[in-house]
């Protein structure tokens, strides 16, 4: 996915979301190696309350491959419990 298109995939419409996305993004994913962006990818396409929740660990992706992911945007965003 380019660049232009991960943008827009990672404003969400919500606050909360973008302030966690767009930094990871613009600072975090070109770092990633191929298989972490994947993921990356692959977790824009869920939907933003799981999101939301994720995020703010009231609970975790039940798919691995998400949980991956997710532990390294709490852990590069300052989503550290």
């Amino acid at each position: 996915m380019d660049r232009n298109r991960l943008f827009w995939a990672s404003r969400r419409g919500m606050l909360e979301l973008d302030l966690v996305l767009l930094p990871f993004l613009e600072n975090v994913y070109d770092t990633l190696d191929e298989t972490d962006q994947r993921r990356y990818q692959q977790l824009l396409e869920c939907e933003d309350q799981d999101l939301f929740s994720w995020f703010l660990r009231r609970e975790d992706p039940d798919d691995p491959e998400l949980q991956r992911i997710v532990q390294v945007i709490r852990d590069n965003t300052g989503l550290q419990q």
